[in-house]
């Protein structure tokens, strides 16, 4: 499979493992407008290729076939929350923190809407 586009909004001027990342679009976009499939290469042995698949379809239907975007961003949030407890603490890291936890908040919002409604899971705007 070809790549459909290489994302470059992580990388930033004289930052080494950024610039080395390199992350691909391998899918076309499904029903719902979002992709589900990306890479992520590095230069070095233990990155040659990882793949990250997000769930695809309907879990009654299809099952659990992959990740959430809150499934990312909790891990995310992990990373960084670890940081805050330790030595690399510091106020850009914070504001990340919280962005990514407002983030989180409104995810699961929109998710209890759509149960509200009866259409999580299903094309339904």
């Amino acid at each position: 499979m070809h790549p459909k586009r290489e994302l470059v909004i992580h990388k930033q001027e004289n930052d080494e493992v950024n610039q080395a990342l390199i992350i691909q679009v391998m899918d076309d976009p499904g029903p719902g407008g979002a992709h589900h499939h990306y890479r992520v290469e590095g230069p070095i042995t233990t990155l040659k290729s990882q793949d990250l698949h997000f769930q695809w379809g309907h879990v009654d239907k299809d099952g659990v076939n992959g990740i959430t975007n809150d499934a990312l961003l909790a891990i995310l949030e992990d990373r960084l929350a670890s940081y805050q407890g330790g030595s690399f603490h510091c106020f850009d890291n914070e504001s990340a923190l919280h962005h990514i936890r407002t983030a989180l908040f409104h995810l699961k919002q929109r998710t209890r809407k759509r149960m509200d409604r009866g259409v999580e899971g299903r094309y339904v705007a």
